[in-house]
C-alpha cells in the first residue's frame, strides 16, 4: 500500500478515499504476489511486468481498468452488478456496492490469461 500513499493522500472526499483504500487493500491482501505501482495517475497491480488491473477516480465513480478482454469475458456479470462500462473500463458509482466476487474473477482471469505475456499491455 505504500506505493499508493501519495495517490490516496490527494483525495479530498473522505468517503471516496475510504472506498479506494478498502478496494486497494483487498486486492493487496488477496493477491500479495502482485506488484503495486502508480502510473498514469492510477494505482495498478502488475504481475511479472504485465498489467493486471488499475483503478482511477472520478467525481461520480471509481473506474476499474482490467483491459478489454476481461471486460468482454465478464460483460454479463458486469451488467448484473449494475455497473456501466466501456471497452477499457468499468464504472462503479460511489453509492454502488463493490462486487468483490466479480473483481476476483477479473483479476484471476488476467493473471491466468497473461501468464505468458511478455509486454505490459496485451497486443
Amino acid at each position: 500500500m505504500e506505493a499508493f500513499a501519495e495517490f490516496i493522500s490527494k483525495m479530498d472526499n473522505p468517503e471516496q478515499k475510504n472506498r479506494v483504500v478498502e478496494i486497494l487493500q483487498w486486492v493487496s491482501e488477496k493477491y500479495p504476489s502482485l506488484e503495486t505501482k502508480v502510473a498514469w495517475n492510477q494505482p495498478m497491480f502488475t504481475d511479472h511486468g504485465t498489467f493486471i488491473i488499475g483503478f482511477s477516480v472520478a467525481k461520480k465513480h471509481m473506474a476499474v481498468a482490467p483491459e478489454e478482454p476481461a471486460i468482454t469475458k465478464f460483460t454479463t456479470e458486469i451488467e448484473k452488478a449494475g455497473y456501466s462500462y466501456t471497452n477499457g473500463l468499468i464504472r462503479i458509482t460511489w453509492d454502488n456496492e463493490v462486487d468483490y466476487g466479480l473483481l476476483e474473477k477479473i483479476i484471476e482471469f488476467n493473471i491466468q490469461d497473461k501468464a505468458d505475456c511478455t509486454t505490459f499491455w496485451r497486443k
